[in-house]
């Protein structure tokens, strides 16, 4: 049965490393017949949350920027998929912000059970990107339907481009055959 894949690249930077590994896990997903979404934070709009959970009895966050849809998309999709660059050993602060903000999620009938993270890091090692992942895993368990199913990570880059022939593009795009 096919499932709706929602990839989220986390990265500011245009064809950064991050994105490249979104794409190849979403070239991945969609050859293995699911449908892919993907959503840059690139040029998108997003606020700090406040803290006021307002959305926890609205369902939607009272700042009116882009996080409400792509929160929306979240809520809808059955896989989701967040790649980030890792930034002083820690997801992009971005990153953090769209999570935040994915507030009224909680409680709410989110459609999402598997969720995975894509990391890119000058850093080449394996424990570069631990923090992110801990990070994310911390989101994972306020919602109790979900669960991280996988990670990969991408060592030893750091110029946009620079994971061309990367072994880790090979990994996302298998992960991403996996769905299904």
């Amino acid at each position: 049965m096919s499932k709706h894949v929602l990839v989220v690249s986390t990265s500011l930077r245009k064809a950064g490393n991050s994105d490249l590994l979104a794409d190849e896990f979403a070239r991945g997903a969609k050859d293995a017949g699911n449908s892919v979404e993907k959503i840059s934070l690139h040029g998108k709009n997003l606020g700090f949350c406040q803290g006021c959970l307002a959305c926890q009895k609205t369902g939607r966050c009272v700042i009116q920027d882009d996080a409400n849809e792509i929160a929306q998309k979240m809520h809808d999709a059955d896989v989701l998929v967040f790649a980030t660059p890792i930034y002083y050993y820690e997801m992009s602060g971005q990153m953090k912000t769209m999570l935040d903000r994915a507030n009224p999620l909680y409680g709410s009938d989110y459609q999402f059970r598997d969720i995975y993270l894509l990391t890119c890091a000058a850093e080449q090692e394996e424990s570069a990107p631990r923090r992110a992942i801990e990070g994310l895993q911390g989101w994972i368990d306020c919602f109790e339907k979900a669960q991280l199913s996988g990670t990969v990570f991408a060592g030893g880059v750091n110029n946009a481009g620079e994971i061309k022939g990367h072994s880790a593009l090979k990994t996302a795009y298998n992960m991403g055959c996996s769905i299904g």
